[in-house]
């Protein structure tokens, strides 16, 4: 196959690629040669159908798959010899639409090139990794907190009045029309005020009450009301009120530990502490992985495929615009124009995606079945009930797949980056590290 370059500029490139009427005739006769042998039609034994006769019954089906095999080795053949990776799937489409049968095959090809990426000194990287370890004041200040996530009540005084947040027991009796319904009495009922398990409006009218009092509280059912009966009604609910308790804080103690696992309240506290450091040295790797990518960025420069930019740019608009506009769930609104600062960070994340990928490959970074197993059990987890037709999914989508390895190699091809860089690790507290962390997402 001829071939011409048509465009060469910048990463674009252009290629018309002519496939002589000849080469082609000869790649029919040669594939029909090949099938003649398991070939058999009426009044010929099986191998001993003529090729004319094969050509003509079975020939443009043939030509089809000839002309459509001699491009993919044409194209193939071509990116050995230039050593170039295209960055999305080549454009490839006939000049001669007007082709027939005995005409040469005209070919236009285009496509944007992979840069070559630069060599980087990783050992010349200077890296600060912060390290923070959970104080004794951090850990209690974090088993105060799940002393009141597991609060108790206790009762009040029977004169004092309940107060949002506060506990009532209640007997109720619900009537529609002065009728009870079925499913509106209770006895002994425990209700937070406050926390919105009951129809609108209900929890409000018994703010105020004392132990002993008896209260009448008239709500509307909404619209929408999974009981059609009721949906939409007006109901009386006749409430005797048989306590009242404050919110206090669980007690510190083994019991309370047990709840949450631990043998005893040392237990616990350990196990609080390693909670803590765990999330410390997540929030540290977040801020060693954005310090590796800065001075990469700042290393390396080098064309972007424009494409490339150009969608990761829309992409970025796209979602900082439904972040912005977070009651817009479809995608029914205007088209989102993109701005010079998103174009900016596009070839940010474009370059370092290409750098990445390019040191992974040399680095002969891999993802194991194990660590794709593991992700996909993450994300599934995600669609309680529905675990199975996820992994289904997952498995007939390459995109997807690809959408679920990428981070896993990103971190590995970072953590081959740290290996090699020259890091210092610096002691921090834990109000330090959270000022690093609130700077890097000011940025």
């Amino acid at each position: 196959m001829q071939v011409t370059e048509t465009l060469n500029e910048g990463l674009k490139r252009g290629y018309k690629m002519i496939l002589p009427a000849t080469e082609l005739d000869d790649k029919v006769n040669a594939k029909l040669k090949e099938a003649q042998p398991d070939i058999e039609l009426k009044g010929f034994r099986k191998g001993k159908v003529p090729l004319p006769l094969l050509k003509k019954q079975f020939g443009q089906r043939v030509l089809g798959e000839a002309m459509q095999e001699s491009v993919d080795d044409a194209m193939k053949a071509h990116f050995e010899e230039k050593g170039e990776r295209p960055a999305f799937e080549p454009d490839v489409k006939m000049a001669n639409e007007e082709w027939k049968e005995g005409d040469d095959v005209e070919i236009e090809l285009s496509y944007e090139a992979l840069p070559d990426i630069p060599e980087v000194d990783l050992k010349s990287l200077k890296l600060e990794r912060l390290v923070a370890k959970a104080d004794d004041a951090s850990v209690d200040e974090a088993l105060n907190n799940l002393a009141e996530s597991a609060q108790d009540f206790k009762d009040r005084k029977e004169t004092v009045k309940s107060k949002d947040g506060d506990q009532v027991v209640i007997d109720f009796v619900g009537k529609v029309d002065g009728e009870a319904f079925d499913g509106g009495t209770a006895e002994d009922y425990p209700l937070v005020l406050g926390s919105s398990s009951f129809i609108p409006g209900f929890e409000e009218q018994l703010v105020g009450v004392k132990t002993g009092e008896e209260k009448a509280v008239t709500v509307t059912f909404p619209e929408e009301y999974q009981a059609e009966h009721l949906a939409g009604k007006e109901a009386v609910f006749d409430c005797t009120i048989k306590a009242v308790r404050k919110p206090v804080a669980a007690a510190l103690n083994d019991e309370l530990a047990q709840k949450y696992g631990a043998e005893d309240l040392n237990a616990l506290k350990e196990q609080i502490r390693d909670r803590l450091e765990q999330e410390y040295s997540g929030a540290a790797r977040a801020i060693l992985k954005r310090h590796v990518l800065d001075q990469l960025d700042e290393k390396v420069s080098f064309d972007l495929p424009p494409s490339m930019v150009e969608t990761e740019a829309k992409q970025i608009a796209h979602q900082l615009w439904h972040e912005e506009n977070p009651e817009v769930e479809g995608h029914d609104h205007p088209e989102i124009e993109v701005s010079e600062e998103h174009t900016k960070l596009a070839e940010r994340r474009v370059r370092l995606g290409l750098l990445l990928a390019e040191l992974g490959q040399k680095a002969e970074v891999e993802v194991s079945d194990a660590e794709m197993t593991q992700a996909v059990m993450n994300q599934a987890r995600q669609y309680p009930g529905h675990e199975r037709e996820f992994f289904e999914f997952v498995q007939k989508n390459p995109q997807m797949r690809q959408q679920l390895r990428a981070p896993i190699f990103e971190d590995k091809v970072i953590d081959y980056v740290v290996e090699l860089a020259d890091v210092t690790d610096k002691d921090v507290s834990k109000e330090e590290l959270e000022k690093s962390i609130e700077e890097m997402n000011d940025e």
